[in-house]
Formats: structure tokens, C-alpha cells, sequence
């Protein structure tokens, strides 16, 4: 099946669907998607990260969990196929998807769906509308980034502080200095390198293309990505999707902070769901460039309006007394596109 999950797009697949091994699975994958190719021209992605992707999806074994949830990301130009990462993005059809295929009985006007996120040994719970037992697309739910209305989609993340990296600050700082910037090194549920645009010769306000065309700015995002990877645990990362790089600057729209990501050798047209997590987590983190530059407001329940290249997407954080993040909460939508045989 191939959806729209918030403002990514790729193939839904059921585990038992793909061949058990992970070199035969990966090498049908780069065919699905026509990688290696900027075009894809002879597959199904469209020659964009946000639209080579997938999601393999199972009945789960684990207790109050319904479906396990692997996220793949094919890469364009380069025949990898990554499980380094999780994207929120595609958690927004795994919902839909597994109600569609019978894994999950849906319970009436809504259904949640306990997912168990494979990559990251997490569980998130989406719940979906289900009028009459059955999934509807349609509603009035409006993302950036995203034509039209759709019906709501909500996410609701718990304990994934150091979900890829073993902690929320895997180097303990709240900055790490790696060639003169001063970064904030964050993982609550993705691996993100945050620090100011301006400290690397950028606004923050940029669009997507004058970013992906500046050269020199992304070789010297990459010198600094390259460097805080082992600072992560995350080891060698030149060819990993992971870590993302946030260029964070003052809100310019109302919203607490806006950002310009990097996924992390092209720019995003949006933000990822989770990476917006962490950035969000960084605005309360004090000392940090990113708290250095956000509008925060008081409260144990604060909603963060991350800006990004297409709009704003709000997270909603519950802090314990201690002001630790404890749960994560956004909402997104979904689309069913295609639903049948891919030759491969």
C-alpha cells in the first residue's frame, strides 16, 4: 500500500510480504524505490528522502502493543537502506494500515493503535478515525506542508528520551563545542545536532532550495555531523541517516522557535515529527543555543510551535516536577494513495 503519513510518502508493506533476510529484503526495496538514481526514474520514489520510504508492519507479540513498526529509509542517490532512524511521519499510517490489513479491529468512532517502534524499541499510540468501523481519510485536520484536510491522526509519545543514543544528552552537556559552535547534542526519539543558524553563516529564514544550493554551508554542517555521530554513540555516521541538523533561530511567526532541518545532506521541506520533539526538548534545556533563542511560556504542559520552511508544528510536552519531558503529543494525518502489486 502506498501513503501519505504527515508530510512524508512511501510503501506500506506486511512483514510477512518481504523476504526474511535482511540483505534480500533491503536489495527489493532499492529496486521498489529506483535507487541508486536521482530521478528514481525506474521505481516509485519520487528522487526526494521525504518520498523513499517504508514502513514494514506486523501483528506484535508484546503485551497492550498491537503492531510492530519497522521504518526503513531508502536512500536516493546511494543503494543504503537504513533502520538508524525513526520517522513519525510514516507512524501516521501505520494506524490506518494495519486496520486496512486486519491486524487491528477497529472499536468505533476512534481506535488506537499501540505501536511497538522496532527501530528504537519504543511504543507510540495513534489514534485513528474509524466511523462505523471503518478507517476514513476524510476530515478537516489541516498540516503544513500538507494540501487540504484530512481526517486527525493523534501520536502520543512516551520514554523516548536517548531512544537511539542511551540518553536525552548522550554527551551529559547541554553544549558541546565541535568547530566553534556551540551544540546541543539531543535525542528524544531522533538523534539531533541543534545549534544556531547564524553560528554557521545562515539566517534560519532560508527556503529549502537556497539551502540545498549553499555548498559551502553544507560542508561544514556535514564536518560538524561527522564529528558529533561518535559523541552520540552512534559510531561512524557517514553513511547513516542520522543524525538530523537543526538550525535554530528566533521565532518569526508567533511560535516558540523556528528551524531549518537537514536529514541530513538535503534540506527538509518540513520538519520531522520526532526531530521537532527534540527541538522542542532543546527549547527547555537552559544554557542551550536553542533555549537561547526560543519563546517559551511557563507551565508543566507547554505547547512549542516549531516553525519550519512550510509552516509550524505543535508539540505538546508534559514535564514532571522535576522538568523532565515525559510525553510527547502532535497530531498529523494520512492518506491511502495506492493499494496493489509492485513489480520489482
Amino acid at each position: 500500500m502506498w501513503m501519505r503519513g504527515g508530510t512524508s510518502k512511501g510503501a506500506f508493506f506486511l512483514a510477512e510480504d518481504l523476504p526474511t533476510d535482511a540483505a534480500a529484503r533491503d536489495a527489493f526495496l532499492l529496486r521498489v524505490m529506483g535507487s541508486p538514481d536521482s530521478r528514481q526514474i525506474d521505481g516509485m520514489g519520487g528522487g526526494d528522502p521525504l518520498t523513499s520510504k517504508v514502513a514494514v508492519v506486523s501483528k506484535s507479540a508484546r503485551d497492550s502493543v498491537d503492531v510492530d513498526y519497522l521504518f526503513l529509509q531508502v536512500f536516493v542517490d546511494q543503494a543504503i537502506v537504513s533502520d538508524a532512524q525513526n520517522c513519525g511521519n510514516m507512524l501516521a499510517g501505520v494506524g490506518p494500515f494495519a486496520i486496512e490489513r486486519g491486524l487491528v479491529v477497529a472499536s468505533g468512532g476512534e481506535t488506537r493503535v499501540a505501536v511497538f517502534m522496532v527501530n528504537t524499541s519504543q511504543i507510540a499510540v495513534a489514534t485513528c478515525q474509524t466511523p462505523g468501523g471503518i478507517v476514513t481519510y476524510a476530515g478537516d485536520a489541516r498540516i503544513d506542508g500538507v494540501p487540504g484536510s484530512a481526517a486527525p491522526i493523534a501520536l502520543e509519545f512516551r520514554d523516548t528520551a536517548g531512544s537511539s543514543c542511551g540518553a536525552l544528552l548522550p554527551t551529559g552537556n547541554a553544549v558541546d563545542m565541535i568547530d566553534g559552535v556551540a551544540c546541543t547534542l539531543i535525542d528524544n526519539g531522533m538523534p539531533c545536532v541543534v545549534f544556531r543558524a547564524a553560528d554557521v553563516g545562515a539566517t534560519g529564514y532560508e527556503d529549502r532550495e537556497t539551502l540545498d544550493t549553499a555548498a559551502e554551508l553544507k560542508v561544514r554542517i556535514e564536518a560538524i555531523r561527522l564529528q558529533a555521530g561518535p559523541m552520540m554513540n552512534l559510531g561512524d555516521v557517514a553513511d547513516k541517516s542520522v543524525p538530523k541538523m537543526m538550525l535554530v533561530a528566533a521565532p518569526a511567526h508567533g511560535g516558540a522557535v523556528t528551524v531549518r532541518s537537514f536529514i541530513p545532506h538535503r534540506a527538509h521541506a518540513s520538519i520531522g515529527v520526532l526531530g521537532a520533539v527534540s527541538v522542542a526538548t532543546a527549547c527547555l534545556i537552559e544554557g542551550s543555543p536553542t533555549a537561547a533563542v526560543a519563546e517559551v511560556s511557563d507551565g508543566a504542559r507547554k505547547t512549542l510551535s516549531v516553525e519550519h520552511p512550510t509552516g509550524e508544528m505543535s508539540c505538546i510536552l508534559k514535564l514532571d516536577d522535576a522538568g523532565n519531558v515525559t510525553t510527547a503529543a502532535l497530531l498529523r494525518t494520512a492518506n491511502k494513495l495506492m493499494d496493489g502489486e509492485i513489480f520489482a
